[in-house]
C-alpha cells in the first residue's frame, strides 16, 4: 500500500470534487457535452470521483479499474448504437481515463484516448479542472464526428449530458 496515495484519498472528500467543480463548472461541461453530442453518434459522460473507497484502494484499485466500473453503472454500454463513451477523473489522483464502447474505441483507437487524457491531466495539475474537461470534450467531439457524424435528422439523447459526482 502506498501511504502518501492513502492519505490523499483519505483527505480528498466529495467537497474537494465540489470545489474543482463548482455549479457553474458543471453546467459549462454539461454545456460543452450537448454542444458535442448534436455533432457525432455518441453518447458522452463526465464522472469525477473525489477518492476512492477505503476497500477500492485496500485492493490497489487503479482509476482505470473504477472507471471501467463506472462505465458499467453509468450505462454506457447501454445505447442504441453502443456509442457510449465516458470521461472519469479520480481527483485524488488526478487521473483522467476514458472508456468508449467496442466499435468506438476499435475506430478511434487508444493512443488518440491518451493523448487527448495527457491533455486534461496538464490542465488538472494547474487546478483548471473545468477547461481541462471542456477542452477534452471538444476534442472527443471532433474524433466522434470525424468517424461517426450525426447525419441528417440528428439522433434521440439516450444518457444525460448532466456531470456526475461520484
Amino acid at each position: 500500500m502506498n501511504l502518501k496515495r492513502l492519505i490523499r484519498h483519505l483527505f480528498t472528500d466529495h467537497w474537494s470534487a465540489r470545489r474543482a467543480f463548482p455549479a457553474a463548472a458543471l453546467r459549462a461541461i454539461e454545456h460543452a457535452i450537448g454542444e458535442e453530442e448534436r455533432r457525432h453518434v455518441g453518447e458522452l459522460r463526465f464522472a469525477v470521483e473525489a477518492s476512492l473507497p477505503l476497500a477500492a484502494l485496500l485492493r490497489r484499485a487503479s482509476a482505470r479499474d473504477r472507471a471501467v466500473e463506472w462505465f458499467g453503472r453509468l450505462r454506457l454500454w447501454d445505447t442504441e448504437r453502443n456509442c457510449g463513451v465516458l470521461v472519469y477523473l479520480l481527483l485524488a489522483d488526478r487521473s483522467v481515463e476514458i472508456i468508449a464502447d467496442r466499435g468506438i474505441h476499435a475506430r478511434v483507437g487508444e493512443a488518440a484516448w491518451k493523448t487527448i487524457c495527457a491533455e486534461m491531466q496538464r490542465e488538472f495539475a494547474q487546478s483548471r479542472f473545468e477547461q481541462g474537461v471542456v477542452a477534452g470534450m471538444h476534442a472527443i467531439g471532433a474524433l466522434l464526428a470525424a468517424h461517426f457524424p450525426a447525419g441528417e435528422g440528428g439522433k434521440p439523447n439516450e444518457l444525460p449530458d448532466r456531470p456526475v459526482i461520484i
